[in-house]
């Protein structure tokens, strides 16, 4: 496979830079795989191409203001942190602009110096490692940390935006703190909406995984097989595994909510040969020719041109399918990417 078999080409006006007004305002186009047909409805009627005893699975991972600005000690330079994820006690792998400019031994000091980090070793994917004083950075994140909207999002973040990403850029269910950014699929459910479906004999089960740079780091090479992707943690209960497994083994459908849940579930699967309780790192790369093993349908958000989640959806419904569904996206004016519209692929 070559990468330009995953490109389109998409107008700026339609990439999202905020969420609907309601979260369950968004759109919502529904793809049927076997019937080869694409329809349109809103985000509030998904329940409407549910069945009772389906069961969605949801990635309860929580966004955590995880970009810091601060300034080299000594010096006074500018320094942007992304984090990514925690290596240890204190110590985060992180992205680091200007990186060239950054280099190991580096003291850099966040607001007036309540929190300190000193640069380690670059690591295999150009980022690094920063270790940070003291060592519990949540509390400071709260205070000092950005929303890490994706770059495609332009609009600046003053504080009252900060706030309102804070909640807008978080599903109503998020309560694992560790992501650095939302698994978007589930930003349109809300309360009621959940609460609906709960009604009408839609299941809920709950898995985590910590979203991190893995889900959206380019692919660099041509031919689609090279790429690798950057392992990210995950977690999945007992008591889910079996709430899934059951469903499955009464008929009904497992509808996973994201590519990240995707991911996990596909990562279990794989590894277990069934859906149990499991944890640990996924580096499951779900390209077209991936043998679906545990989900049944996907809702989703539209993803980039040539990027890692654009080809999952591609090997769940087909290429084909799925250029032809994004070109109607196109023409009837979806908003695309995370603060867009819905898909769900039945």
């Amino acid at each position: 496979m070559h990468l330009r078999d995953f490109d389109f080409t998409l107008p700026a006006e339609l990439i999202a830079q905020a969420p609907a007004a309601k979260r369950d305002g968004s759109r919502l186009m529904i793809v049927d795989r076997q019937q080869r047909s694409i329809r349109h409805d809103g985000f509030a009627n998904v329940g409407n191409y549910l069945s009772a005893g389906d069961v969605l699975v949801v990635n309860d991972t929580k966004v955590i203001p995880a970009r810091l600005r601060g300034r080299k000690i000594g010096t006074g330079g500018s320094v942007e942190v992304l984090l990514l994820h925690e290596v240890s006690a204190g110590a985060w792998e992180v992205l680091l602009k200007p990186a060239a400019k950054v280099p190991a031994g580096t003291k850099v000091e966040f607001g007036a110096g309540a929190l300190r980090g000193r640069v380690g070793e670059r690591t295999e994917n150009g980022a690094a490692t920063l270790h940070f004083t003291p060592p519990d950075v949540l509390p400071a994140l709260a205070e000092l940390g950005e929303v890490p909207l994706p770059p495609y999002i332009k609009r600046q973040q003053p504080a009252e935006s900060r706030e309102f990403d804070l909640e807008r850029y978080q599903t109503v269910y998020a309560c694992q703190p560790g992501a650095v950014a939302a698994p978007t699929a589930g930003l349109h459910f809300t309360p009621e909406l959940l609460d609906d479906l709960e009604r009408r004999g839609i299941q809920r089960a709950t898995l985590t995984l910590h979203v991190g740079w893995g889900t959206f780091q380019p692919v660099r090479n041509d031919a689609v097989e090279q790429h690798r992707m950057g392992a990210e943690r995950y977690y999945l209960k007992a008591s889910e595994a079996e709430r899934i497994k059951r469903a499955r083994e009464l008929g009904h459908r497992v509808v996973a909510v994201g590519t990240t849940t995707t991911r996990t579930l596909e990562t279990i699967g794989q590894e277990t040969g069934g859906i149990h309780a499991a944890s640990g790192w996924s580096e499951l790369f779900i390209k077209p020719g991936h043998h679906f093993r545990v989900m049944d349908a996907l809702t989703t958000n539209f993803h980039l041109p040539r990027s890692t989640l654009f080809m999952l959806v591609c090997a769940f419904a087909g290429r084909n399918l799925m250029l032809e569904a994004y070109q109607t996206a196109i023409a009837n004016r979806y908003r695309f990417y995370s603060y867009g519209d819905a898909m769900l692929i039945v």
